[in-house]
């Protein structure tokens, strides 16, 4: 019991040094586990070492991946990339069902690009489509904030999915397959609830010149624009099916290319290279420190260091030697998959980050996944997926993604939360029994 106080103790004290104080996360994760290994009683030479194992260990398996993750998404939204995806969609799925296609719309584009910038991105199209078919704009802005949280939480290459499998050691085909099955039925009940109820709220749009006059002329084509996004994630399924223990595409030296290929961190590189083709004139200033790769590794950068702030966190829960703890206080209890989704539900609602609140959560949960019977192949998956769906909701005042969406469309502030804060709750909470369901089958 005094262990789990002290855990308490000092995710509170990293809650108020973020919220109350405005302390950047790294500095409140960091200092939260250096202050946990002190009054746990660990030596300083464990506390060091799990300094040093912590962020150098995860660092070396997720650092590289979310810097090329960042990178391609870049060049996605400054080409205009991102909005080409987002028009092919609305081509595919007709204007007639608009908050379908900008829900889709921002799924697929919070795969590569961060939630936040697909939601600015896709703004003009969520009013020219809300004016054009004489609909709610709440509807469309809605349908498309929901959207994109919903692939942000859940599916790589997001950051924060990708730190998490990094950290709880889940093998990340895996997690862009069961990623991907969740996530989509999930945004069923966002779906009914924004045609249902959101699309009642009155919210009429105004374009502003800009917007009406923007210049599409030197965007790549669709294909150009899909390319990098599907190559990486075909590659990574693609060598996760090859790894498989019965061997289902046979042995050979070509499966060794696949699973070269395939690694997330080649698959990746060769999205990131791809992305470099798109710019209508290529100038190899967008490649240098002040150009467009300068510029994502500035984006980049504070996610690493939150990972890696968080990474240490979790090591120094495991080497307090917490896991014995837990199973031998746990041993009639039945958290399972519903302990993460909790942890990162609270985190999230409490300090709004999303990335932050499924980094921490996977910190804590690492350690105990053996005791909490979460430590098969799958259920590592299962469980990144549930600190998602716990990140999903509630977005509300203390987040970011809130008040673009409530800015952006001049909502209010009970109107943003009766509409975005209500819809990522009832995702969250859609998409942890669905996990708990898929868990039942194949756990």
């Amino acid at each position: 019991m005094l262990t789990i106080f002290l855990i308490l103790i000092v995710l509170a004290i990293i809650l108020l040094a973020i919220v109350k104080f405005d302390i950047h996360p790294f500095l409140a994760l960091f200092g939260g586990a250096i202050l946990y290994g002190l009054l746990s009683g660990m030596s300083p030479e464990l506390i060091l070492q799990s300094i040093s194992d912590g962020f150098g260990g995860v660092l070396g398996s997720v650092g590289l991946l979310i810097i090329l993750g960042v990178m391609l998404g870049t060049f996605l939204e400054k080409t205009g990339g991102a909005i080409v995806i987002a028009e092919k969609i609305l081509s595919w799925i007709g204007k007639k069902a608009v908050n379908l296609t900008m829900m889709l719309g921002g799924y697929i584009l919070s795969i590569p690009v961060f939630g936040d910038s697909t939601i600015i991105m896709m703004n003009p199209i969520a009013k020219s489509l809300a004016l054009k078919s004489n609909r709610s704009y709440a509807g469309t802005m809605i349908a498309l904030s929901l959207g994109a949280m919903c692939s942000h939480s859940l599916v790589p290459p997001t950051p924060g999915p990708i730190a998490t499998a990094g950290i709880l050691g889940a093998d990340l085909g895996q997690m862009i397959f069961f990623g991907f099955i969740v996530s989509l039925l999930t945004l069923i009940p966002g779906y009914i609830f924004v045609n249902k109820f959101v699309s009642k709220i009155p919210l009429t749009p105004k374009l502003s010149t800009s917007e009406e006059s923007l210049d599409r002329r030197h965007y790549p084509t669709a294909f150009r624009s899909f390319l990098p996004i599907i190559l990486p994630l075909v590659l990574i399924i693609l060598a996760s099916v090859a790894n498989y223990p019965t061997k289902p595409l046979g042995e050979g030296s070509w499966i060794k290319v696949i699973e070269f290929i395939g690694a997330p961190v080649i698959a990746l590189l060769i999205g990131a290279i791809l992305s470099f083709t798109l710019p209508h004139k290529f100038d190899k200033k967008m490649l240098s420190s002040s150009g467009w790769v300068g510029e994502a590794l500035l984006i980049a950068a504070p996610v690493i260091f939150i990972t890696g702030s968080g990474a240490v966190f979790g090591k120094m829960l495991q080497n307090s030697g917490i896991g014995d703890m837990i199973s031998s206080g746990m041993k009639d209890a039945n958290w399972g998959i519903f302990l993460p989704f909790l942890i990162a539900f609270t985190l999230k609602t409490a300090q709004g980050s999303t990335t932050v609140a499924m980094i921490t959560t996977a910190s804590i949960v690492a350690p105990l996944l053996g005791p909490l019977g979460l430590d098969s192949e799958t259920m590592k998956v299962l469980t990144a997926l549930s600190c998602g769906a716990g990140a999903v909701a509630i977005s509300h005042a203390n987040d970011s993604g809130f008040w673009v969406v409530t800015q952006l469309s001049g909502m209010t502030i009970k109107q943003g939360n009766q509409s975005h804060s209500l819809g990522t709750l009832i995702m969250g909470t859609a998409a942890i029994l669905i996990i708990y369901v898929i868990s039942l089958i194949v756990g």
